[in-house]
């Protein structure tokens, strides 16, 4: 089959790779018809990422078609047409018992923290993603679903993701009717976060970010008030003073590991931009939501050499929730929403890029060349 393959930093290629086989009983081999790339990949692709392989194949955001089930596999049949979370996880653990899905102990050997990941790196399980041909699905009876015939395929692959892991970062901030909200970078997962917070109650959804098409996607999508804080000399002392000067109810950091910069900026957090190698989105939610407010992390974060300000969440009351998304546990609500016409996570999407050319979509990705917002990847296009 035809992948994508890591080959070092910066460098990927399309190439030739052995096709995926059913390797357990309850495996499924899915004929991937369309896959996306995460801001989370930018961390494998600029070498960010501890443990991530060369020859190792990206992709965690993707839907495709059954293309055959292992022996044991009593909920899927070839032909079915599925959507499949980026969590791999077994169903029946202690964590997945409490709906924990991320967080899945018998999916990864390498980590006790993170359960197994699509397409990530070592530390994340080593499970080939989905920007290929086919991918193996493991647990193929507890993580995909079938696709609603009613879902567009370009909303089902978002699901996978982005637009379920926005919707848990605005669940995580625990969003009581009226609250102010503001969200820290407009990033997909950042846009997803935002426009989640109307749906929860907020009477005021601040973003924060420097990219200006980002903004105006997060006022045309999000309906959201913006800023760019490269404007403001201090964009915390900012926000409190059209907060009257408390700061808002709810901060949201969508921004997590740093997906760019260079490895000094990384290690010294000296890059004092929307980038979390070092931590100043997060630093900057901390200060920037009121006593007795709640910060939501669920941006990537790896290794961080640089400090948070702990001790300014606990003296002023805050509650930090976070986590990876358990993605599996949103696909009710956030299908209910998309039906109701509440919510098109699609309309986030800007460029459709041919695998063949996925260098390409990541390069524009990553240098934000073309106003690129979300890119997806299509397999068998010409």
């Amino acid at each position: 089959m035809r992948a994508m393959v890591y080959r070092g930093p910066y460098r990927i290629r399309v190439e030739e790779k052995e096709h995926p086989k059913i390797e357990h009983p309850n495996d499924a081999i899915v004929k991937v018809t369309m896959a996306a790339v995460c801001g989370s990949d930018l961390h494998l692709y600029h070498g960010m990422m501890p443990d991530t392989r060369v020859g190792h194949t990206f992709g965690h955001e993707f839907i495709g078609v059954v293309d055959q089930v292992g022996p044991s596999v009593q909920n899927l049949q070839v032909g079915d047409r599925v959507m499949v979370p980026f969590n791999i996880y077994c169903g029946t653990c202690f964590f997945c018992a409490r709906g924990l899905f991320a967080n899945c102990h018998n999916v990864n050997p390498n980590a006790t923290a993170v359960g197994g990941i699509y397409g990530y790196s070592h530390t994340s399980g080593g499970y080939d993603g989905g920007q290929a041909e086919y991918v193996r699905v493991p647990f193929a009876d507890v993580g995909p679903s079938r696709i609603p015939e009613w879902l567009d395929d370009e909303d089902a692959v978002l699901l996978t993701d982005a637009a379920a892991t926005g919707y848990f970062g605005a669940q995580l901030g625990d969003i009581s009717e009226g609250d102010v909200v503001v969200v820290f970078g407009a990033g997909p997962i950042g846009l997803i976060a935002a426009r989640s917070a109307w749906l929860m109650g907020a009477g005021r959804v601040i973003v924060i970010d420097h990219l200006e098409n980002r903004l105006e996607k997060a006022r045309t999508f999000a309906y959201a008030e913006t800023y760019n804080f490269v404007e403001y000399d201090d964009i915390v002392v900012h926000l409190k003073k059209i907060t009257d000067h408390l700061g808002a109810d709810v901060a949201i950091d969508a921004v997590g590991a740093e997906a760019d910069g260079n490895l000094l900026q990384h290690v010294t957090a000296a890059k004092l931009k929307l980038q979390g190698g070092s931590p100043v989105a997060l630093n900057w939610a901390i200060d920037g939501v009121r006593k007795g407010g709640t910060v939501s992390v669920m941006g990537a974060y790896g290794p961080i050499f640089s400090a948070v300000k702990f001790g300014d969440a606990m003296n002023k009351g805050l509650t930090l929730r976070m986590n990876q998304a358990h993605v599996k546990r949103q696909w009710p609500r956030l299908l209910e929403h998309i039906r109701n016409g509440h919510l098109k996570p699609s309309e986030i999407v800007t460029h459709r890029v041919p695998l063949e050319h996925i260098n390409e979509a990541y390069h524009m990705f990553s240098a934000k060349l073309d106003g690129c917002i979300k890119p997806l990847i299509i397999p068998d296009a010409a």
